[in-house]
């Protein structure tokens, strides 16, 4: 099949609900839970505020329309690889150089809910992953991989979503082994429902939060505070993941979208 039949045959799909799109952005606003780092560690984003500039009245008599204060990291986000330390150096590296194309893969689901329910601090090791390959086939290169935990479903509260205690934050996460061995297959990104990339205790780690540090020094993505993970299948899903052109953004809020068979 030649690339524009391709094409009309999606097109064709998605007019008529063969394929359907499925919404994996959360709620943006003031309420949305932002992380929270220790002061020793250095300081965190500003809570977002959204201001009027005019609605139908004096300031604007037929438009309504707002100005809004929120950080790059900030909700449902992308992390470009200029964002952590180790990938500083790469070239087209922030939010505005990376290829156009590298917003549009496939993507893999690991369905990790059954074990962080039991489990807030759950990690998903190299060995998980491949449990889960001998079901659905390995990882393709250039593929989005996904952690599906469940953790979406505390976000209404930031409490609950960030669930921290005096020992710090627990939350689910990839180990060490876990972010080199998807490195390792190709993966382009890696994606989790929770509030970063990393596990909540991935400062202990070694290196300290595998997630940034592996995946950004490979030039990878990550995707953070996604929701609506269980309406995915493991595989045969395109992830749409774009984020603002920011110039020289370490990062960007965003609408992650996925194409999903309607079987």
């Amino acid at each position: 099949m030649s690339a524009k039949n391709t094409l009309e045959t999606l097109a064709k799909a998605l007019l008529s609900g063969d394929v359907k799109v499925v919404d994996l952005t959360a709620p943006l606003g003031p309420d949305t839970p932002l992380i929270k780092l220790p002061p020793e560690i250095g300081k965190n984003t500003p809570k977002i505020e959204v201001h009027t500039i005019s609605n139908y009245d004096k300031d604007g008599p037929f438009w309504a329309w707002n100005w809004f204060k929120l950080g790059e990291h900030s909700g449902t986000h992308f992390d470009a690889p200029v964002h952590w330390i180790t990938g500083k150096d790469h070239p087209n590296n922030t939010t505005d150089t990376i290829p156009v194309s590298n917003f549009v893969a496939p993507v893999c689901v690991i369905d990790c809910s059954a074990e962080v329910a039991k489990n807030p601090d759950f990690l998903l090791t190299a060995d998980g992953v491949k449990a889960w390959e001998k079901n659905h086939g390995a990882i393709p290169k250039g593929a989005w991989v996904l952690m599906r935990s469940g953790w979406s479903k505390r976000n209404g509260s930031e409490a609950e979503f960030l669930n921290a205690d005096n020992t710090g934050p627990h939350s689910p996460g990839p180990t060490v082994d876990c972010i080199n061995y998807i490195i390792e297959r190709g993966a382009i990104g890696w994606g989790v429902e929770t509030v970063g990339t990393d596990a909540g205790q991935a400062g202990g780690m070694d290196p300290p939060f595998p997630a940034h540090n592996l995946m950004h020094k490979a030039n990878r993505y990550g995707l953070a505070s996604l929701v609506n993970l269980d309406q995915l299948p493991a595989t045969g899903a395109v992830l749409i993941a774009a984020p603002l052109k920011f110039v020289r953004g370490t990062g960007s809020p965003l609408r992650v979208l996925a194409l999903v068979p309607n079987s």
